[in-house]
């Protein structure tokens, strides 16, 4: 691998693009050091810097950007430098790690002013709160504890390293899930699924939640082919799914949405992933804009729909889907392409970010702690406390 410098940035040149890449996330806490490899970089925390893949640079070029204080890393989540839910959560994590290294003061109450600031970055994805909530909690009790800064800020560098761990084994377990939920339904033989936006490592930490489970099951043989929705108009799935299956060496087409019926029609599809944003106490699921027509679509052709998100991906304080607040993004990206102006000067677009899919348009729910099937609030609730 080739490394330019631009202007202080990284720019890696992979020369053989279905080698798999390491991403070596080193914590030193004195005696304390982890080492994860996964297929595909997404980010990397060493001299108190954390280093986020541009993902909006790829899949032909792979920048890093640097974060260097908690604005940076307020402004790569806002921007999309970094995305998916539970990636999200772990970069919001390492942004108020560096918040408490940089409070020279030990000043709690400007960590909590940046808990609430790093909170703004996007909306919908509820990992976002639900780490940065965590982060201070922690921090709080162990710098009550200790009355010592220094000694909490190596015990939240440990928590997050155990939060990356523990999302790592719940995905696999999600992964187990699916596994025996799809022998279930048609025993042993290869899959075709269909997946939108991306949900590998990009998104959701080691493995991936949705990508987790194609990627399981490939390396297991089950997987023939997978169908990769484009997911305009950010093409999270044509450039970032496309980039993590062709890694994993997993054969794959990539689709516009507006071919969901035909593709459903003319294949025989086995089962749809996706993953979530923010699912409430019925099940009702926000996701990637095109998740409700797909999961339409899927029940029209009698294919079973599948979501795949860890709890912390759950806000069981809301009720239905409705009461999700949904992020609009910036005009822009609809009128243009990769920088491309596509539509006539002036033109107005409309951009949600984000659907909500019907709990009633869902097969079930993989979770770390349950396959929750049927979705239903007291089979919701259960599985989120672990009832």
């Amino acid at each position: 691998m080739k490394v330019k410098k631009t202007q202080g940035i990284s720019i890696l040149i992979n020369r053989k693009p279905l080698d798999f890449l390491f991403c070596r996330m080193k914590t030193i806490l004195k005696s304390l050091t982890l080492e994860t490899k996964m297929e595909t970089i997404a980010f990397t925390w060493k001299n108190q810097i954390f280093s986020a893949l541009d993902q909006r640079k790829l899949p032909h070029q792979e920048v890093w950007i640097n974060c260097k204080n908690i604005t940076d890393v307020h402004a790569a989540i806002k921007d999309m430098v970094v995305r998916g839910a539970p990636l999200i959560g772990i970069t919001a994590l390492y942004g108020l790690l560096i918040s408490s290294i940089q409070n020279t003061q030990h000043d709690l109450s400007k960590l909590e002013k940046d808990v609430t600031f790093i909170k703004t970055a996007r909306p919908t994805a509820v990992n976002l709160a639900y780490e940065a909530d965590r982060y201070l909690a922690f921090f709080k009790q162990n710098l009550g504890i200790n009355d010592d800064w220094d000694k909490t800020l190596q015990l939240a560098e440990k928590f997050i390293v155990d939060v990356i761990q523990k999302l790592d084994q719940d995905n696999l377990k999600m992964a187990q899930f699916a596994e025996k939920e799809l022998a279930t339904l048609y025993g042993d033989r290869k899959y075709k699924v269909v997946t939108l936006c991306n949900t590998g490592a990009l998104a959701c930490g080691p493995r991936g939640t949705a990508f987790g489970v194609i990627d399981y099951l490939s390396q297991k043989g089950k997987i023939e082919h997978v169908f990769a929705a484009e997911t305009r108009p950010y093409l999270q799935g044509g450039r970032l799914t496309a980039y993590e299956l062709k890694k994993a060496g997993i054969p794959y087409s990539v689709f516009v949405e507006g071919a969901m019926f035909h593709l459903f029609e003319n294949n025989k599809i086995d089962a749809v992933f996706i993953g979530a944003d923010r699912i409430v106490s019925n099940g009702d699921t926000a996701n990637k804009i095109g998740s409700a027509t797909l999961s339409l679509v899927a029940k029209h052709f009698n294919v079973p729909f599948y979501v795949v998100a860890p709890t912390s991906s759950f806000d069981i304080s809301l009720n239905i889907g409705s009461e999700i607040e949904i992020e609009y993004r910036p005009e822009e990206e609809v009128t243009s392409c990769q920088g491309v102006k596509i539509a006539p000067d002036s033109s107005r677009a409309y951009n949600p970010s984000f659907d909500v899919t019907p709990h009633q348009q869902i097969s079930a729910i993989f979770c770390e702690n349950a396959m929750i099937k049927p979705v239903e609030r007291v089979n919701v609730r259960n599985a989120v406390t672990g009832a």
